[in-house]
């Protein structure tokens, strides 16, 4: 997903002021070939190892929301496909898959750290780890003590509506329902943390930032995690990501810790929502208030 221009859809957001527009643009379309590594159980996320799709991603390994799941009757892992990749200022998915062929039997990719501590679960206290800041300062989360911290992981170079953007997104509207709902606490920090420690400088996090928060950065920071930070924490709340042809393939996770630094709630994937967000994050700092 190695980008160097902010992708249309973005400076779009930016210029609307995170408001969405009256007429939506035509979906992007994209003609792709890959080969299939799994299905999910109920057939609406297939995770395929993909060739480039010029202009837009690099080679890689990923899952695609699959709309109409009667499109993976006949499919299997190993089997060569071709699909359409449909891309929203919103959202993402795939259609007209069609079987090309078969290959020999999958190797799922390997994550960039071996696991050696089992993850963490609520109530434990999250090991303190150092990031670099959109300012260029150290910054770590015993900085935050006395404050609730949602973090969650993204990579600038992210093109998928559905994926980084969706985070960020996610990030805008629960920072928006904490700063303007009655009784609301105060004590909160919204923090995204890059894994693209070669790319993502305090520079392009800081343009990248105002994409979504503008210049108000008020309960909102962005940072790097270096390679040694993300081999500590990324096993403890189960992030995994992988670089493989000059990109990267990631889950998504989203993280509650209270005002002690113990963890009170886990996202998986982007099924969550802002409210809930702010829910949690309003109970970790002390106060359920609506």
């Amino acid at each position: 997903m190695k980008m160097l221009l902010i992708l249309p859809f973005l400076a779009l957001f930016l210029a609307a002021g995170c408001k969405p527009r009256a007429t939506a643009p035509a979906p992007d379309t994209h003609a792709v070939r890959g080969v299939v590594q799994s299905i999910a159980a109920d057939h609406r996320q297939v995770t395929i190892k993909h060739e480039k799709i010029p202009g837009y991603m690099a080679a890689m390994t990923m899952d695609f929301a699959v709309k109409n799941t009667n499109e993976l009757d006949g499919i299997a892992p190993g089997d060569q496909i071709t699909f359409t990749l449909v891309v929203t200022e919103d959202d993402d998915w795939i259609e007209n898959l069609q079987r090309t062929g078969k290959t020999e039997a999958v190797v799922p990719p390997k994550p960039a750290w071996h696991r050696v501590e089992p993850e963490l679960e609520v109530g434990d206290v999250l090991p303190d780890y150092e990031f670099t800041s959109e300012t260029g300062r150290p910054v770590r989360f015993s900085d935050f003590r006395g404050r609730a911290v949602a973090f969650t992981f993204f990579f600038t170079s992210c093109p998928l509506p559905d994926y980084c953007p969706r985070m960020n997104k996610n990030f805008f509207e629960t920072r928006r329902l904490l700063s303007s709902g009655t009784g609301s606490p105060t004590n909160w920090e919204l923090l995204s943390i890059s894994f693209d420690s070669s790319f993502d400088t305090p520079q392009i996090l800081a343009n990248y930032a105002k994409i979504y928060r503008g210049d108000n950065t008020n309960h909102w920071l962005f940072a790097v995690a270096s390679t040694n930070t993300l081999a500590g924490l990324a096993p403890k709340v189960d992030l995994n990501f992988w670089r493989m042809n000059g990109s990267i393939s990631h889950n998504l996770r989203t993280v509650v810790i209270d005002t002690a630094g113990k963890i009170t709630r886990q996202f998986d994937g982007n099924g969550w929502t802002p409210q809930q967000l702010a829910e949690a994050i309003r109970a970790a700092a002390g106060t359920n208030a609506p």
